[in-house]
């Protein structure tokens, strides 16, 4: 079941009546078909002139969604013999950040990436996503491991931002980032970073300092949330809109900017309404980001990323 946005009212409200009329139709042998077809097409339509114009702020909603897809479903979609591979060797295992060997269309990769969770349960479990310095460790040696053996590192981020606890900041919090950043712009091997939900501070820049930066259509991608920013402005975090807007969050924003390389379409309605083919898509993109930097020597792909990042704010 779809657990519709504020702004999504007047299409729930359109798809309550669908249901109703099917509903109806059934427990009375009606034929109503044609009046649940024009309705679907109005709703489909609505959908659509909605998406078309989304604010940054209902941007920021929809890649918040708690169904839109995290690492685990584009794992199960994606990719094949995924072995995840956990502890730093230092501190402990954890469950925020997940790494390991896997296959995508055949082609060997080591693949990252935050997981937020599904449930009360799970979200506990992974921290809401948010990686603590044992995790952003196992990354650093995950992305060690692929230069060793010379897989292309794939990075999925979802991350309101890196674990801000005392017990992190006594483990080095800073320093892990900083580490793992470092480690991604040394990395001998190709290297494709997706923002697939919110890429959030450093905590998002730890595993998306990549040569190719991507983006979902509605994923976000800040320094700061919305609500930090208008905290830190206007005192109140109720001015979270006009601070997404002046943020430039979205990925229409960052391409302009130069601060990613591509937007990942994503199904009518969002992730979340079509995770299959919105992992369909992200797939085919990969593909063709890694079958294009495959041939490119560890040097030439260090000196890309180094251009990349300068140049941003040139």
């Amino acid at each position: 079941m779809i657990s519709y946005l504020e702004f999504e009212k007047p299409v729930a409200a359109l798809e309550a009546r669908i249901a109703e009329l099917r509903a109806t139709a059934q427990a009375g042998d009606l034929d109503l078909s044609g009046e649940i077809a024009k309705l679907q097409a109005k709703s489909a339509e609505l959908l659509t002139q909605t998406y078309r114009a989304l604010t940054p702020w209902q941007k920021t909603q929809v890649a918040r969604h708690p169904s839109r897809p995290h690492f685990h479903d584009y794992i199960a979609r994606m990719f094949t013999d995924f072995m995840p591979l956990g502890g730093d060797r230092a501190f402990g295992e954890d469950q925020a950040i997940i790494g390991g060997p896997a296959k995508l269309f055949g082609r060997r990769v080591m693949v990252i990436g935050h997981e937020k969770g599904n449930d009360t349960q799970s979200r506990l479990r992974h921290n809401f996503g948010m990686g603590k310095p044992e995790g952003y460790r196992k990354a650093v040696r995950l992305m060690d491991l692929a230069g060793r053996f010379g897989l292309p590192v794939v990075t999925l981020v979802d991350t309101s931002g890196a674990f801000p606890g005392v017990e992190a900041e006594e483990r080095g919090q800073a320093e892990a980032i900083a580490r793992s950043t470092e480690t991604c712009l040394g990395l001998p091997v190709p290297m494709v970073a997706v923002i697939v939900g919110e890429g959030g501070s450093g905590g998002a820049v730890a595993l998306a300092s990549a040569e190719r930066v991507l983006m979902l259509e509605h994923a976000v991608y800040a320094v700061i949330s919305p609500e930090g920013c208008a905290s830190i402005l206007w005192r109140t975090s109720d001015k979270a809109a006009e601070a997404a807007e002046a943020m430039k969050v979205t990925a229409q924003d960052l391409l302009g900017l130069g601060v990613i390389d591509r937007i990942v379409p994503e199904p009518m309605g969002g992730a979340h309404r079509d995770p299959a083919a919105a992992a369909a898509s992200l797939a085919q993109v990969l593909s063709e980001e890694l079958e294009t930097l495959s041939a490119k020597s560890p040097e030439t792909l260090r000196k890309l990323r180094a251009e990349r990042f300068l140049a941003i704010g040139a």
